[in-house]
């Protein structure tokens, strides 16, 4: 399973920040300061391959964000908008950075608003926003207030920095992103074939027991990538001789693995959490794939 970093992970990086502004009943909300993200001259890495919560960021300084199949560079001013399962990597480039960074998770929202399906936050096409000076000026006015806000004790705070927040999301979803330069290859096979392990390692994102895997099927990781299914199936088959089929069933039964040997969840609730619908049809695949049943392999790994 993918190494996956929690929000106290972040904190416990940061001087002076211990996450107290979480408030369990309504998710996570924070402000961090970009300055706060320096550690003796050197910026806090947290671009991890999983996170636990959405970041969008106020970024004053030059910089290149670093995704699977593109490098974007802010050349002063960018609004960046990351969410729990894009990998990427931030190199900074000049010495002087700040801004803010707004930190929340998805049950900060209610469950009628799927904040990830959100353009700015379903791809990396759409994450980087870059500004010029005055739009800058508009969305440091944004951040300021909901850092103030956060600080006060308006019995409606939260709510207001919903507000204040999804304000901030359509006016950055108005401006144009920046596309930023894909990242070439000499072999289209081989480019496609990272960019759809990528994808899977994303897709299989099971850290709690409400989670459960969204895409299972070839079509469903082709139109993800944007290509026909069968020029994705070409493409791995080339690259690689396996079929589309043939990672996602070896992704399903290594998560199965892991989920069976480190919970103590029961087998129906992980066949749910991988995408079955009947318990017994999770069973025999294992079976099948693995050489044993799930419950013979969680008693041989005790």
């Amino acid at each position: 399973m993918t190494k996956f970093i929690e929000l106290n992970s972040l904190y416990e990086k940061l001087p002076g920040h211990s996450g107290e502004n979480s408030i369990s009943e309504k998710g996570h909300f924070n402000i961090i300061k970009v300055e706060d993200l320096i550690v003796d001259g050197k910026p806090v890495r947290t671009g991890y391959t999983r996170r636990s919560f959405f970041k969008v960021s106020l970024v004053e300084g030059s910089c290149i964000v670093h995704y699977a199949d593109r490098s974007i560079t802010v050349p002063q001013y960018a609004l960046v908008f990351t969410n729990p399962v894009v990998p990427y990597k931030w190199e900074v480039v000049s010495k002087k950075q700040q801004g803010y960074v707004c930190v929340f998770t998805e049950d900060f929202f209610s469950k009628n608003t799927n904040i990830k399906d959100y353009p700015v936050f379903s791809s990396a096409e759409n994450a980087v926003i870059l500004l010029d000076e005055a739009k800058l000026n508009i969305f440091k006015a944004l951040f300021q207030k909901l850092e103030n806000e956060l600080q006060t004790d308006y019995a409606y705070k939260y709510d207001f920095l919903k507000n204040l927040l999804m304000e901030t999301i359509h006016e950055a979803q108005k401006m144009n992103p920046e596309s930023g330069l894909a990242i070439g290859s000499s072999n289209a096979a081989e480019r496609i074939f990272l960019l759809f392990t990528d994808l899977l390692d994303r897709y299989f994102t099971i850290v709690d027991i409400t989670d459960t895997i969204e895409l299972r099927t070839p079509s469903d990781f082709a139109a993800k990538l944007n290509v026909h299914v069968n020029h994705l199936n070409k493409a791995l088959k080339t690259h690689t001789g396996q079929t589309t089929s043939d990672f996602i069933k070896s992704r399903i039964i290594q998560e199965a693995r892991v989920l069976l040997k480190t919970t103590n969840w029961t087998v129906a609730e992980i066949a749910r959490c991988l995408g079955f619908e009947e318990p017994n049809h999770f069973s025999s695949f294992f079976k099948s794939n693995a050489g044993s049943t799930p419950g013979s392999f969680r008693k041989q790994n005790d």
